[in-house]
């Protein structure tokens, strides 16, 4: 495994694509999350769509700048919704991200994630129970909570999956692990406070989507969202006294940071 060479500088050239371009981002999100999501791209520098309808989601994704799939709330018409836009985007040279929500909970949602799995999706983006999920086909850890797992063996367990495929992995966590298969880069930024709010790690799959549609390299785009997510997270906790009050300054920090924030804060190894 090779630690690629990224910069803070990179991460800062990232985020000002993603200013610049202002990317449309389909998401096909999960209920629960879908106003966070949606006002996070917005303070980000993106722009949000989200069309679940079966008669136009294709249509839709292989018009936008990145498509993400998040299947936190599954319906069976929502996974042949989700099918359909995935294979839309990929036939219009769109990248998009497959984010396993809560993936180990049921045989159900296990099937599901395993058949969008290989549609070809340009990011793969879970928490580390979810990625051994996605790796090993047992399930890890309770639903959409991470429970405690050996380092070491996630690492191992996302650079297989990213090899086998042929995409890129990002586990988040207290440091997120991204792998492309052949090079890895950690991210260490953020804060406590950002599991204790809904949608913090369905936010982290938007924003790599609005990465990719701004025409960042997979890698860099899941390496730069977590890093300007989890700065914007620590910027916000300073002085927020729980996590109501820290969930509407992380929406002001993330519409706040700035490109030389980020190559100043972001702590990327």
């Amino acid at each position: 495994m090779t630690v690629m060479t990224l910069t803070p500088h990179h991460l800062a050239d990232a985020l000002t694509a993603l200013r610049w371009k202002r990317p449309l981002v389909h998401c096909l999100t999960n209920d629960v999350v879908s106003a966070v999501t949606a006002n996070a791209l917005l303070a980000a520098g993106a722009a949000p769509v989200m069309a679940h309808a079966p008669e136009e989601a294709a249509v839709i994704a292989a018009r936008a700048g990145a498509l993400l799939v998040n299947i936190g709330t599954l319906t069976r018409e929502r996974v042949d919704v989700m099918a359909a836009a995935a294979q839309a985007a990929t036939g219009a040279g769109a990248p998009w991200v497959l984010d396993p929500v809560g993936v180990g909970a049921s045989p159900f949602r296990q099937g599901a994630a395993g058949w969008l799995s290989t549609l070809k999706p340009t990011i793969l983006k879970g928490n580390a129970a979810e990625i051994l999920t996605m790796a090993t086909g047992e399930p890890a850890g309770r639903g959409v909570d991470a429970e405690e797992q050996n380092p070491r063996a996630v690492q191992d367990a996302a650079t297989a999956l990213a090899r086998s495929l042929g995409c890129v992995v990002a586990v988040t966590g207290e440091a997120d692990f991204i792998t492309d298969g052949s090079a890895s880069v950690t991210i260490n930024n953020g804060d406590p406070l950002m599991g204790r709010i809904t949608g913090s790690g369905c936010v982290a799959g938007a924003l790599m989507a609005a990465m990719l549609g701004a025409g960042v390299a997979p890698l860099l785009a899941a390496a730069a969202a977590l890093a300007a997510f989890g700065l914007a997270g620590e910027r916000a906790a300073k002085g927020a006294p729980g996590p109501g009050t820290f969930q509407a300054r992380l929406m002001d920090e993330l519409a706040s940071l700035s490109a030389e924030d980020l190559a100043a804060g972001a702590r990327i190894a």
